[in-house]
């Protein structure tokens, strides 16, 4: 693995290696001055022991070697003076270089970035341990800005969105309101309303200097120095990204198709209470195919279903998915299931997907019902809305059932594995639990107006 590797010495760790971070009353600001000493070569040191190792570094901080264990030939270790004190760290290699989770393309930088961060968390370890507690995030930056975007919208909460219940004038609760009154105040709010949405950070190596948004602080080392959401452009601190709240906005221009992408993402990102696939293929459906025979039963052509997911990908709410463009309606059926299939968390997300097993499971119909009901309330918003309104279609399908000849039981054998997987790639799990993803979707379509 490392037969070709020449490891190296820092001769001087890094100049007082910071012009520390100022602290100011009223402020902080931090600058920070890199200076990286000259490099010097030396050989591989093959196999001796951490004795050894420390021998032939002692007295050079920043130095550092490689080599070969005794006590497992073939693993190799990064021996670097830090401190006063050899520090031995097991050496991988996966065509880049790491002891932890970043990767590094050279020994060298990964030694730099290390003499970074420990620099910082001896020198600095109480000032990090405190970044946290005065977080700038709700004053300035992302926060700001958020809140100047959703200011300019009427938002509406979660909880008016998927509990049946409302609060008088003088703020005093009122029984427990119908679905049919619920439904109406749903369709009247229709354009009025929030979803929370976590941060989607992933590591992110950024190029030149960068603080963090959440703590003011600045993001140091050489690579992964912090995290950024993929949605919205956020960039924090890891140890920061763990306080930021679930307000991501997501951006238009982050966001690079529609399928198969995160269902509250894409909603956010457009500023819609559902997927715009969704609510565009059913009015489409329900303007001129509720009466085709086998709806959702019978495939369209693949190559066609697939000329459809290009468009919305592409148009978004601007596809045309007329009847002049695709007269055939199991073309759009098809889309919309694959839309549904190609979610990465299928509308019934991963995390209730046990709880509705078992609560198809309970024999009585009564007690299943209101324990579907109650897996219900723990939907992410946006699948809850989503599924809602699928729901009142199919229920409309089947008012149809003379004609199309699908009923609540056919379209749950269809819906079931569409709107539900389990959360292990199983094969046997997925046949086992095939009759009650059935059941769940057949329920959900017979008694929408009670459960939704």
């Amino acid at each position: 693995m490392l037969h070709s590797v020449v490891s190296c010495c820092i001769c001087s760790l890094i100049s007082e290696a910071f012009q520390w971070f100022s602290v100011e009353q009223g402020g902080i600001s931090d600058w920070i001055v890199l200076e990286i000493a000259s490099i010097s070569s030396l050989r591989f040191h093959g196999i001796i022991s951490r004795e050894q190792a420390d021998e032939i570094l002692a007295g050079v901080e920043g130095a550092y070697i490689l080599r070969e264990s005794q006590r497992q030939p073939g693993c190799y270790t990064l021996a670097l003076r830090f401190g006063n004190q050899t520090l031995n760290y097991r050496l991988f290699y996966d065509g880049k270089h790491f002891v932890g989770e970043k990767r590094f393309e050279s020994i060298h930088d990964l030694v730099t970035d290390g003499l970074i961060t420990l620099y910082i968390e001896t020198k600095a370890s109480e000032y990090i341990s405190k970044m946290t507690t005065n977080p700038i995030y709700e004053h300035i930056g992302y926060a700001t800005l958020l809140r100047e975007k959703v200011s300019r919208r009427l938002s509406r909460t979660k909880n008016e969105s998927r509990k049946a219940s409302v609060t008088s004038e003088e703020n005093t609760p009122v029984e427990k309101i119908t679905s049919l009154v619920r439904r109406a105040a749903l369709t009247q709010n229709d354009n009025h309303f929030n979803y929370e949405k976590a941060h989607n950070f992933k590591v992110h190596t950024f190029r030149g200097p960068h603080w963090c948004e959440y703590c003011a602080n600045f993001m140091w080392g050489l690579i992964a120095q912090g995290v950024r959401c993929s949605d919205c452009g956020l960039n924090v601190h890891k140890q920061c990204s763990k306080y930021v709240p679930n307000d991501c906005q997501p951006d238009l221009k982050r966001i690079k198709r529609v399928y198969c992408c995160d269902l509250t993402t894409l909603v956010k990102a457009h500023n819609t209470q559902r997927p715009m696939v969704v609510d565009s293929c059913i009015r489409e459906i329900e303007a001129r195919g509720l009466k085709s025979e086998g709806l959702y039963r019978v495939s369209g052509f693949t190559e066609h279903i697939e000329d459809v997911k290009m468009a919305f990908d592409r148009d978004g709410d601007k596809a045309d998915i007329s009847a002049s463009i695709y007269p055939d309606i199991n073309i759009i059926a098809g889309a919309l299931k694959l839309y549904f299939r190609d979610l990465p968390i299928p509308v019934i997300t991963y995390d209730t997907y046990s709880k509705f097993i078992e609560a198809a499971k309970i024999s009585n119909p009564d007690e299943r019902l209101e324990a579907i009901h109650e897996v219900l309330m723990l939907l992410p918003a946006a699948h809850y809305e989503t599924l809602r309104y699928l729901m009142i279609h199919l229920k409309k399908v089947t008012l149809h059932e003379k004609e199309n000849f699908m009923n609540a039981e056919n379209l749950g054998i269809v819906f079931g594995p569409t709107l539900m997987r389990p959360p292990e790639d199983s094969t046997l799990a997925t046949l086992n639990d095939m009759r009650y993803q059935k059941l769940i979707v057949q329920i959900l379509i017979e008694n929408e107006d009670v459960l939704f």
